[in-house]
């Protein structure tokens, strides 16, 4: 696992977040990704809290490896899409101020190739992101179920650079899809990677959130793939159906430090 960075998505940890910080870093941790919305709101944190805040990730030895930011609505969506980009646009100065080069967002739904309307309602609402992010040294990581092809479509219609994607194994097996299929189309564009696991169940076409190396997604095959994608950054832990979600981390991290 040599060259990737081990993250705990503290909001899975149903503590405080000065709690969690502690936790993710007895766990084993190299840094955490802390939610901007619910979480941790920029709007919230003073000058002072921010230093306090900087000071126990410096004394626990961790970094802030991403900012997540999903918003309910996606950026083709034309309503009330001025503030939601103000809103993202804060979210990536706060990004940059806790020393992370990552803001994870929902994309949304992909507009039909016909709706040219809202193509460039996206298009130009993603170059808007990317501006400031260039800017500020943070990437704009979409999380989408848009299936990888059409998602490499349209990164290839933007100005390079302007859109990253994010790896979630668990999200794809739970939809019917293949994570490494995912990282073989789109792997040069992954720039966040999500350490959860699922198993899809046929009786119910549901997918199921289990135990990080204990589902379907081949994390070694995985790993290796991105690595030769050149991904070596973070490996955020991911667990929200556990009713032991700091063991989970916990054996997690021992998982990803095995492979």
């Amino acid at each position: 696992m040599l060259g990737f960075r081990i993250a705990a998505q503290t909001s899975c940890l149903a503590q405080s977040i000065k709690k969690a910080l502690h936790t993710a870093a007895e766990v084993g941790c190299n840094g955490v990704q802390i939610d901007g919305r619910t979480e941790l709101p920029p709007a919230e944190l003073s000058e002072t809290g921010l230093r306090q805040f900087r000071k126990i990730l410096a004394d626990l030895n961790l970094r802030v490896g991403s900012v997540a930011f999903p918003t309910r609505r996606g950026y083709a969506d034309p309503a009330d899409l001025q503030p939601r980009l103000e809103a993202t646009e804060a979210a990536m100065h706060f990004a940059s101020r806790l020393g992370s080069g990552v803001l994870v967002g929902n994309l949304g739904p992909m507009p039909h190739s016909e709706d040219t309307s809202a193509l460039a309602t996206l298009h130009g609402a993603l170059e808007r992101l990317a501006s400031v992010g260039n800017r500020l040294g943070v990437r704009f990581v979409a999380q989408s179920a848009a299936p990888a092809l059409l998602l490499d479509e349209l990164i290839r219609q933007l100005p390079e650079g302007t859109l990253w994607l994010d790896l979630h194994p668990a999200s794809l097996i739970s939809r019917g899809d293949s994570p490494s299929e995912f990282v073989d189309v789109a792997g040069r564009h992954i720039a966040h990677v999500h350490a959860a696991d699922a198993v899809y169940d046929l009786s119910t076409s549901k997918g199921v959130e289990v135990e990080l190396g204990r589902g379907t997604a081949d994390f070694p095959e995985l790993l290796g793939m991105l690595e030769e994608h050149g991904y070596r950054d973070w490996l955020t832990i991911e667990r929200r159906q556990s009713r032991q979600p700091i063991e989970d981390f916990r054996n997690a991290v021992s998982y990803l430090r095995s492979l």
